[in-house]
């Protein structure tokens, strides 16, 4: 039983296992929804899987409540086969826990679930939402993750899987909330040689891209009906707009002005207090795509 656990763990958390001549870095994202790691952390996972390292995108609730025609267990199950798809895709592992879409909370049982993940994974960069912000989910999402920063190295919390040698370093995925206190852009990447196959990830959540999300703003009628014809949609509607000047001076920080001033697309994380404080020489070792 022992071994048969053993390999079921190891084909869903490769990162359990490396060589130490080779070391991986080892990413997971918590999203509160099938689809929220994509959207804000896809491009950066992208740059990381194309170098060989490992992420692991988790959605903590089952997305059984959003779509404006069909929900519960039918609707689950197709986030699920979307965002499978989508981590093909995107090149990383997806897994879609089961809680209730819109009825997540932040209790014990959850957090150690969370704290197990990461412990499994390895994980030397932990990425959620922020703590402010519109939805109840994305919320308590943050608030698991963050309530799991440091226990995820004590011994004693979740005895049944072995503690982190050391605290990973926790980010904020990016949003526009101002209240408390607005998004800052301590890290950011340029994926713009990222950009199309990002797109073309997100376009695997069909139930969401095509359906939901126009719904919800009242585009629905502007999607077009053919696959090819969808992408290009969705790349003009999630367009990435212009980097701010706070960005652009990160850009310049972490790549150096030549490389800064040829990046076009970008991702952006704030470095969350309750994890690792890295140095600048940590976050460059963490994050080998900023090559001056």
């Amino acid at each position: 039983m022992k071994t048969l656990i053993l390999t079921i763990l190891v084909a869903l958390f490769p990162a359990l296992v490396f060589s130490q001549q080779e070391r991986k870095i080892n990413v997971i994202v918590f999203g509160a929804h099938p689809d929220d790691c994509d959207g804000k952390v896809g491009g950066t996972a992208i740059e990381f899987a194309k170098r060989g390292h490992n992420v692991l995108f988790v959605s903590v609730t089952d997305g059984s409540a959003g779509h404006h025609e069909y929900g519960g267990a039918p609707l689950a199950n197709t986030r699920k086969l979307e965002a499978q798809e989508a981590g093909r895709r995107f090149g990383v592992k997806y897994l879609v826990l089961d809680h209730p879409d819109g009825k997540l909370m932040p209790t014990l049982d959850v957090r150690e679930e969370i704290i197990r993940l990461i412990r499994q994974w390895n994980a030397d960069i932990v990425i959620v939402h922020r703590p402010n912000d519109y939805h109840p989910d994305h919320r308590y999402t943050s608030t698991l993750v963050q309530d799991a920063a440091y226990m995820v190295i004590v011994p004693n919390i979740v005895p049944d899987t072995p503690p982190l040698k050391k605290n990973p370093v926790f980010l904020y995925m990016e949003d526009n909330f101002k209240k408390p206190q607005p998004f800052t852009p301590d890290i950011v990447i340029d994926i713009t040689d990222s950009w199309d196959q990002k797109m073309y990830a997100l376009a695997a959540h069909t139930s969401q891209m095509f359906e939901w999300l126009p719904w919800t703003n009242g585009t629905l009628s502007q999607v077009p009906a053919g696959e090819k014809e969808r992408l290009e949609w969705l790349k003009k509607t999630r367009g990435p707009g212009q980097i701010s000047p706070e960005k652009r001076a990160a850009l310049e920080k972490w790549y150096g002005k030549e490389r800064a001033q040829k990046a076009k697309i970008v991702e952006s994380f704030e470095i969350c207090e309750y994890g690792r404080r890295p140095s600048e020489d940590e976050i460059r070792q963490l994050f080998p795509m900023m090559v001056k």
